[in-house]
């Protein structure tokens, strides 16, 4: 029996993030930055007024006061958008308005609120310091700048960056694409009423979800029956497809051999049983032409979403070029005793607390009556993680604790 540390270094060393691909600006969000990106533009690209005021020389204003009002001529009017140029002479003044390009000659803008905002001519109350509510050429960005960075997840700020530098396009990591095929004869779609010995398919949209959530680019395959040549051929439509393939049932059992063995001749599928609990029986390989990583995991939804979360999620997060792909991990006293198999690592939902009075965590084991249990899925905000070698822990006792975060 493999253990679970071999198992993901197995898996982990199977990723590989797609090749990079150039795409909108608006499309980027969200995608890691596959290229520093250099400005070819300064920003702001002239010099401009940051406030609605009037543009003049500071040296004209020396002395200025309420009692001993500076009079200067208003000459002009430069609006937001402005092309034409305008010169300022020493002891004159222009209006303009927020974002308008200066005049020649003037470095600093009065605000309005310290003038009696005249048209033709203007009394100003308070001198300004030089510089003064102008924003200068390229004191944010200069030409040759990096605006944005390798590697650089981007965000709104990162594409603000991307348009001021005067680019449209931009090449990035794009997400993986994950694809989950269920399998099993006794399954029908949402929309059909199970009859007799039926099950709805959960374990495909789950996984689709878990899929997305981590951060991937999903394609939920749909139904096949649990006949080897159509699990293969639905496998085969997938492939040129996907940077990995998720198969929920055919993991354990003789209905499964078949198909297994027929996965194999797809290429390297390793059928294991790994130290964990639940889920140890499982198989992972690398299958097609181009070796995609290909997952299959038993039919239980809740197993196959432990499985994911433990095994698909890491590999996902590493395609993404997370230097990380794990969960953050902390130290919980649990709330009421947990077991566990000896010799396997056990994995347990849970919902973690602070403790007022000091802040140390808590948590609080859920649906321990059956790993195959649903419902408590919902209320988790944890993973309880316990060693391979505890078969019971018991109240106070510390573990260790995955935190999953709620969705966003």
């Amino acid at each position: 029996m493999r253990t679970v540390d071999e198992q993901l270094e197995r898996i982990l060393s199977a990723a590989v993030r797609p090749a990079p691909v150039r795409v909108a600006i608006s499309d980027a969000h969200g995608l890691r930055c596959a290229e520093d990106v250099v400005s070819s533009r300064p920003l702001p690209g002239f010099d401009q007024a940051a406030i609605e005021g009037y543009a003049v020389r500071s040296v004209d204003l020396v002395g200025a006061s309420v009692s001993d009002p500076v009079s200067l001529p208003v000459v002009g009017e430069i609006p937001a958008g402005s092309r034409q140029p305008l010169r300022l002479q020493p002891g004159q003044a222009v209006r303009v308005a927020t974002g308008a390009p200066l005049p020649t000659l003037a470095d600093a803008v009065v605000p309005v609120a310290n003038t009696d905002a005249g048209t033709a001519r203007l009394d100003i109350h308070q001198g300004v310091p030089s510089a003064a509510f102008v924003r200068r050429i390229g004191e944010d960005v200069q030409p040759g700048d990096v605006a944005v960075r390798r590697d650089t997840v981007i965000g709104a700020a990162q594409v603000a960056m991307l348009a001021a530098a005067g680019r449209d396009k931009v090449l990035v990591h794009p997400k993986p694409r994950v694809s989950v095929i269920s399998v099993g004869d006794e399954l029908v779609e949402l929309a059909r009423t199970p009859g007799a010995g039926q099950l709805a398919d959960v374990c495909s949209h789950a996984l689709t979800a878990a899929a997305r959530e981590a951060g991937a680019e999903t394609a939920r395959a749909g139904l096949v029956r649990g006949d080897a040549r159509e699990v293969c051929a639905a496998l085969q439509d997938r492939l040129p497809f996907s940077d990995v393939i998720v198969v929920c049932g055919a993991a354990g059992g003789s209905a499964g051999a078949e198909v297994r063995s027929a996965l194999a001749g797809l290429g390297d599928l390793d059928i294991t049983r790994v130290a964990m609990h639940p889920g140890s029986t499982q198989a992972f390989g690398r299958l097609g032409p181009d070796a995609v990583p290909t997952f299959v995991f038993p039919s239980y939804p809740a197993t196959a979403l432990l499985l994911f979360e433990v095994l698909v999620r890491p590999l996902v997060r590493l395609a993404l070029g997370r230097t990380d792909p794990y969960r953050r991990m902390v130290s919980a006293r649990l709330t009421s005793p947990v077991v566990s198999v000896k010799g396997r690592r056990g994995y347990l939902r849970g919902r973690l607390l602070r403790e007022e009075a000091t802040g140390d965590y808590l948590v609080q084991p859920l649906g321990t009556s059956g790993t195959h249990l649903l419902s408590s899925i919902g209320e988790a905000n944890g993973l309880i993680v316990l060693p391979e070698d505890l078969t019971e822990a018991t109240v106070d006792e510390q573990v260790s604790v995955a935190f999953l975060p709620a969705p966003h």
